[in-house]
């Protein structure tokens, strides 16, 4: 949690602050400490309960007697790490002496926890967990959770905890090692005084964006080693889930005409129908789509300025911030009267350099009914699929100066009509995404052809032969809430597989 006041000398811990009397959670009290001391919490969810009821009375008492009241433990042990107070178990102090004794330490070390927003206590979904100077990362799913596999030789670099409209972190990976860490991001408010207040016209940024994409995008192919994932789910219940880790050849972001290409290294499968479901539907290829998401190198319409000025309407919006990079906001919508399905949502461009940074975009709510041709393949005789959502999100993020494609994520909704039953409406939904875990820029070809998955194809089909050396325990149907997991599990493969 942070504070608007920082610590100018001396130790934190000992730091005289007022507690109102009052009472609330465990973490809303300890938000007040913060506040007041400028320093954000690290803390163990085993060792501290978030969601704890304790009331705390009106006095003036040091930073370090707050905690301890707050957690109601005096045994805790306080350390300031930069602008953040870790609190763990006295015990762990002898623990961790004791293991930098022992002859060999394991090749990886595991970061976890849980990603909260400072003024609500609401998980953030989607932010980015990254090793600084790396393309290794992850991302949070949705209860806001995060895992992190690093090699030994990442150990103690600073990682980064970022999302759009949020003050980013950065924490030494090993002050996190071995903990169900909780940590919270602040609201990002971007005072006018830090920007230059100029009026510009959305399209004039855009161009800016296009003329701009030799500069700030790869020149060069490169490989990218992706984890991918796709599932099905309906009335709340999973219907199946494909997972895989692909390599993939991209080509540069300003030859659209060289196609990308896909390497399957290890897939995994499961179909959690009853036998009397069969097959809804054909939904058409994530793998594909993943691809052609890129939209720095492959334009969408909307992007098109020259060609489209009777089929979109753009306007600026809000200033705010990206990973820490001030971005302008750029809305679009089909203009009125355009009755095909087209797209609607905002982009959000780096105001210095003008490489776009975030992408959210859908088909428009009011023909959304009309594209069901354009991603239903084929239906079941006596089902009938009609598009109810479709909304895409993309996010780049700059390794050695360049910027790659980060995160895609396509999240489709379709309303099911069953044949003969009236009252049987339920909601079909399928997801895909891709996160980019690794970057390599040498020795980069094409794949021979043998090798080379045929992305236009529904990937769910695709003969594989199942690696349980690999996938390990990750061959169960998890909850909604434990999805993001599954690239927790094989993190730590992913840099080890070289080939399928």
């Amino acid at each position: 949690m942070a504070g608007s006041a920082k610590a100018d000398g001396g130790n934190v811990l000992d730091r005289i602050i007022r507690l109102a009397g009052m009472k609330g959670t465990v973490y809303a009290l300890l938000g007040k400490v913060s506040e007041q001391s400028g320093y954000l919490f690290i803390y163990d969810s085993k060792v501290i309960n978030n969601d704890s009821i304790v009331r705390v009375r009106k006095q003036e008492c040091s930073v370090r007697q707050a905690i301890h009241k707050i957690t109601g433990n005096r045994h805790l042990e306080l350390k300031v790490l930069g602008n953040h107070i870790l609190i763990t178990r006295a015990a762990e102090r002898e623990l961790v002496k004791e293991t930098e004794h022992l002859p060999s330490r394991p090749a990886y070390s595991t970061i976890a926890g849980v990603l909260l927003d400072k003024e609500t206590g609401e998980p953030i979904v989607c932010a980015s967990v990254i090793a600084q100077g790396t393309s290794w990362g992850n991302i949070t799913n949705q209860n806001g959770e995060f895992r992190l596999n690093l090699p030994d030789s990442l150990r103690h670099c600073k990682l980064s905890f970022s999302h759009l409209g949020y003050v980013g972190q950065m924490v030494e990976a090993s002050a996190l090692e071995g903990r169900s860490n909780v940590l919270s991001l602040e609201p990002k408010v971007i005072s006018l005084q830090e920007v230059l207040i100029r009026l510009v016209e959305p399209k004039r940024l855009l161009r800016e964006m296009i003329e701009h994409r030799d500069k700030n995008y790869s020149a060069s192919p490169v490989y990218l080693t992706t984890f991918y994932r796709e599932g099905i789910q309906l009335k709340n219940k999973f219907q199946s889930l494909t997972e895989a880790v692909f390599k993939v050849y991209k080509s540069p972001a300003m030859e659209p005409e060289l196609k990308d290409q896909v390497k399957l290294l290890k897939m995994s499968k499961i179909d959690n129908r009853e036998q009397t479901d069969s097959v809804f539907a054909k939904i058409s290829s994530g793998v594909e789509a993943c691809l052609l998401l890129d939209i720095m190198k492959n334009l969408p319409d909307f992007l098109s300025l020259e060609s489209n000025e009777e089929l979109y309407t753009y306007t600026s919006g809000d200033i705010v911030s990206v990973d820490d990079r001030i971005a302008n906001v750029v809305y679009f919508e089909q203009r009125h009267g355009v009755r095909e399905p087209l797209f609607c949502g905002e982009l959000y461009i780096d105001s210095e350099n003008s490489a776009l940074l975030r992408a959210r975009f859908e088909i428009h709510p009011r023909y959304v009914k009309a594209a069901t041709r354009l991603f239903v393949i084929r239906q079941a005789p006596k089902i009938r699929l009609t598009t109810d959502k479709i909304v895409y999100t993309i996010s780049y993020r700059p390794w050695h100066g360049t910027y790659y494609v980060h995160h895609i994520r396509g999240d489709l909704y379709f309303k099911m009509k069953r044949k003969r039953l009236l009252f049987s409406n339920p909601t079909l939904y399928t997801w895909f995404e891709m996160v980019t875990c690794r970057i390599d820029e040498k020795n980069v070809t094409r794949f021979p052809r043998a090798e080379r998955l045929p992305v236009h194809t529904v990937f769910a089909e695709t003969d594989f032969k199942y690696d349980a050396n690999f996938w390990g325990d990750s061959n169960v149907i998890p909850l909604e809430e434990e999805l993001g997991k599954i690239i927790e599990k094989v993190a730590l493969k992913i840099e080890q597989t070289e080939a399928p």
